[in-house]
């Protein structure tokens, strides 16, 4: 076990000691920049949204943004958009479909939303090579269980490309949010490859449940375990025993740039989990940093 990132300028050494080309961080949000500056509008009304204050830690413009990726050793990532209401999952897909398309490190990704269109412009964005879909039921306020997204998922499972659910209660509850719903879909869908955002936070034993019922389920680690989270949902006590019965089933991402703390917080609260128990170590933070979610996102290799 190389030592822990001690900052964000230590992030790259730490990688590069485990032997890998870099980070691959399945869940950062690049938006619109109209839609971007309400994403952070909001947070900055966080104490009353959530009872704790965010600031947004990397509210800097787009390309100081991906640098800074490329300066923490991230070699690739998943950009992740979302709609708060109907009418915007198009756009916002076709939106990141371009990003992509002109951002070195950046993977082709779209979003979804109950609409009679959803299969259209998701198929489309299949087509056109889309490695990732995200899908923020809280957010959205809609039921996952809704009958329009039925082909929708069906699109994703025939597929293969994984679905990142933010279906959980944290950091507040949604009308439609907690994994006992979600379960419905992957009930309905055995075969979706459905990643758990923020492990499921803060039902973190139901996500494991699930991810124990359907092997296509993964957890990310967003925001799990740093000082932030634990302070408002707090990991169990044998968190990394509970990793350990589940290998190869977890992957990176950061929720970057609307962190409230440096991203180096995000990898040392992972290679904590590693030191933690025996059976996973170096071999752990290699999968969860870069081989599970190269895998997820159809990357080759760790060339």
């Amino acid at each position: 076990m190389p030592a822990a990132p001690r900052s964000d300028a230590d992030v790259a050494r730490f990688v590069g000691d485990l032997g890998l080309p870099g980070i691959v961080d399945a869940h950062v949000h690049f938006l619109p920049e109209r839609v971007m500056a309400k994403v952070w509008a909001y947070f900055d009304e966080a104490h009353e949204h959530y009872g704790v204050g965010w600031p947004v830690r990397y509210r800097t413009p787009e390309p100081d943004r991906v640098a800074t990726l490329a300066a923490l050793g991230v070699r690739t990532f998943a950009p992740l958009v979302y709609p708060h209401k109907p009418g915007m999952g198009r756009w916002l897909t076709e939106w990141a479909l371009d990003f992509a398309a002109r951002t070195p490190g950046a993977l082709p990704t779209a979003t979804l939303y109950p609409e009679p269109d959803v299969a259209d412009y998701l198929g489309a964005a299949l087509a056109a090579g889309a490695r990732a879909v995200k899908v923020h039921v809280q957010v959205g306020a809609f039921d996952p269980r809704d009958p329009l997204l039925t082909p929708a998922w069906g699109l994703l499972a025939d597929a293969g490309v994984p679905a990142i659910v933010h279906c959980g209660h944290g950091p507040i509850p949604g009308h439609h949010t907690g994994l006992d719903v979600f379960a419905e879909v992957l009930g309905a869908h055995p075969r979706l490859t459905a990643v758990l955002a923020h492990a499921g936070m803060p039902d973190f034993g139901e996500a494991i449940a699930l991810v124990e019922r359907f092997d296509g389920v993964y957890l990310d680690t967003t925001m799990v375990g740093t000082a932030f989270s634990e302070r408002i949902a707090p990991l169990p006590a044998d968190w990394a025993a509970r990793l350990a019965a589940i290998p190869g089933r977890v992957a990176f991402g950061s929720d970057f740039p609307n962190i409230p703390y440096d991203y180096v917080e995000q990898v040392r609260a992972v290679a904590a989990w590693a030191s933690a128990d025996k059976r996973l170590g170096a071999a752990f933070l290699r999968a969860v940093l870069h081989d599970t979610p190269a895998r997820l996102l159809g990357l080759a290799d760790r060339g």
